[in-house]
């Protein structure tokens, strides 16, 4: 199916062209300095309240929880799909991401007739597949899949904060803040952080790990 950029196209009962089961789909980390890119998968219900569904970075984090609660108990299916740190590495970010979204299709439960994929690349397999730029704020499907894919990354790096504590990876969850850049300027990089990435490969010969 091609890819879909109008307003008019999104938000439509896609059972009227056959689709029971429509799975959106969004990954979130990609411009992180460090840890894993993580991708959601969500087939919602027909009936499924949107209210508050948009893009998880508009969300306060508070907010975000909440409807992260309320999509995973009122959905019909959703799943959580990674792609490591030692994959970003090797096969590059764009790549990673794309394998983190199919993991993510790939364990769902109910077998999605058509994803509708955040962005503009497909991932690989014989799903009917659209992709939409800027879905997570123009499609709710994908925007309920980015807000779990947020709260699931988000949780941990909260986690990692604990283990590797002064680069206070729990405020800015990795993304390359002016907190982090120092921190990492200062005590090198982590074992969790990106070394083929700008702002990680300078400072490989300034680590405490």
């Amino acid at each position: 199916m091609q890819s879909k950029n109008s307003e008019d196209c999104l938000e439509v009962d896609w059972r009227q062209f056959g689709f029971s089961h429509v799975a959106g789909i969004d990954e979130v980390g990609r411009g992180c300095l460090a840890g894993p890119v993580f991708a959601a998968a969500v087939v919602l219900c027909p009936d499924f309240d949107c209210s508050g569904i948009t893009d998880s970075k508009l969300i306060a984090p508070e907010k975000r929880m909440v409807l992260a609660e309320r999509i995973k108990s009122l959905s019909l299916d959703w799943s959580i799909g990674v792609g490591s740190l030692e994959e970003i590495e090797k096969l590059n970010i764009l790549q990673a991401s794309l394998l983190a979204m199919k993991r993510a299709v790939e364990c769902l439960k109910i077998k999605p007739e058509l994803l509708l994929i955040d962005g503009n690349q497909k991932i690989t397999g014989s799903w009917n597949q659209i992709t939409i730029v800027k879905g997570d704020l123009r499609c709710k499907p994908i925007g309920a899949a980015s807000i779990l894919a947020k709260v699931s990354r988000d949780q941990l790096m909260l986690e990692l904060d604990r283990k590797y504590p002064g680069y206070f990876f729990g405020e800015h969850k990795g993304y390359p803040t002016p907190t982090h850049r120092n921190a990492i300027k200062n005590l090198g990089p982590s074992p969790i952080h990106r070394r083929s990435f700008s702002g990680v490969r300078e400072f490989l010969g300034h680590t405490s790990y």
